[in-house]
């Protein structure tokens, strides 16, 4: 049984919702629970759906039945008492998720600076890494799968498809019980290696000769 909070604070689910004014939502939209009556003129039936008052006050709301909360969508338009700046402004707005890029500050200028960074944009070109590419590696960009294959059957990332088989082969002779005189110790490097043939015989990444 769970103990009385000492501050007199409940905070069980059904306190919370019994404390919450809007009520339970059905899949319509529609506060089911609500007990309000139409804000249109002269309607006496349930008011069961909300709607804004205005683009202002969002969070305050009109109650309607359903018939009148379609008439007053229909007319809804949030941006009817702004000028085209207004609009403008809140379109480009939009466009970064109300996230809009800021200027570097002093410090930040200073931070990268220290990295050989001058320009901000410069990000973006070479300084953008520091992490050696295929050029120092003289690996090329392989899929992991790919990668790990090439590594079991001991074979260069650039091998063609024939220099990869004639691997595998060499591999399945040493390692197969029927072609080793029945020694089973390693089939656990068995799989392995026609896993790896498995991932390189179709790639595309592997030229045929």
């Amino acid at each position: 049984m769970p103990k009385a909070d000492p501050f007199g604070f409940d905070i069980s689910v059904s306190a919370s919702k019994k404390k919450n004014p809007r009520g339970r939502r059905g899949m319509s939209g529609a506060f089911d629970t609500s007990t309000r009556v139409c804000d249109h003129p002269g309607c006496e039936e349930a008011g069961k759906y909300r709607a804004p008052k205005s683009p202002d006050s969002l969070e305050d709301f009109f109650w309607f039945c359903k018939d009148h909360v379609r008439e007053y969508n229909l007319k809804w338009n949030f941006f009817d008492s702004t000028n085209e700046e207004e609009f403008q402004h809140q379109v480009d707005n939009d466009r970064v998720w109300g996230r809009s890029t800021k200027p570097f500050s002093s410090e930040e200028q200073r931070a990268w600076a220290r990295l050989g960074v001058d320009d901000p944009h410069q990000v973006l070109g070479q300084n953008a890494t520091r992490n050696p590419g295929k050029a120092v590696t003289g690996q090329r960009r392989l899929p992991p799968t790919e990668r790990k294959a090439v590594e079991i059957l001991e074979v260069k990332d650039s091998a063609s498809r024939a220099e990869i088989r004639k691997a595998y082969k060499a591999l399945i002779k040493v390692l197969h019980p029927d072609m080793n005189g029945g020694d089973r110790s390693q089939e656990e490097q068995l799989a392995e290696v026609v896993w790896a043939w498995d991932q390189l015989k179709t790639s595309r990444n592997f030229r045929d000769e």
